[in-house]
């Protein structure tokens, strides 16, 4: 699917989703990038060296899901904004999503949105928690929104609502 509509399908999804086991120890970065491309920022970016070197630049990378402590240094080094944190522990209820936003106006906390998938399709309302703006994150922001724990692996993006 991949190849012809640019979104990966859930076999693809499925390979870079961290376990069970691991997505119930807290906060943990997914990288849902799928192409070979000359990048490596990722690596340099995780302190924690949970993304692996690479061989070849051109290699996708590969995170070792129990060494990453979902941080989030690496969202908005990717140029591809391809990285995002999920954090299945965050309520009972709802999960967290830690997402790169690089469109203007920024939200603002307690905001609702429309959390949309990598399709474009709206799944569920998301709850803006945080905005991270700072100087280190090379001008890409990044959200943490609130999503039913359900659609944690489905959201990564949203549509503001109201059209601001």
């Amino acid at each position: 699917m991949l190849e012809k509509t640019g979104v990966p399908d859930a076999d693809q999804i499925k390979k870079i989703t961290p376990s069970p086991g691991r997505l119930k120890k807290g906060p943990v970065a997914v990288v849902e990038c799928f192409q070979s491309i000359p990048c490596d920022p990722c690596r340099y970016a995780c302190r924690q060296e949970a993304i692996k070197e690479f061989k070849d630049i051109n290699d996708l990378p590969v995170i070792d899901h129990d060494l990453c402590n979902g941080c989030g240094s690496c969202i908005s080094k990717c140029p591809g904004l391809a990285i995002f944190v999920i954090d299945d522990t965050y309520s009972e209820k709802e999960g967290l999503v830690k997402l790169p936003y690089e469109y203007l106006p920024l939200p603002r906390p307690e905001e609702e949105e429309n959390g949309i998938d990598t399709e474009g399709w709206e799944v569920c309302s998301a709850r803006v928690v945080k905005v991270q703006n700072a100087k280190v994150l090379d001008r890409t922001p990044v959200v943490w929104l609130t999503v039913p724990r359900e659609h944690l692996m489905k959201v990564r993006n949203f549509l503001r609502k109201g059209g601001a």
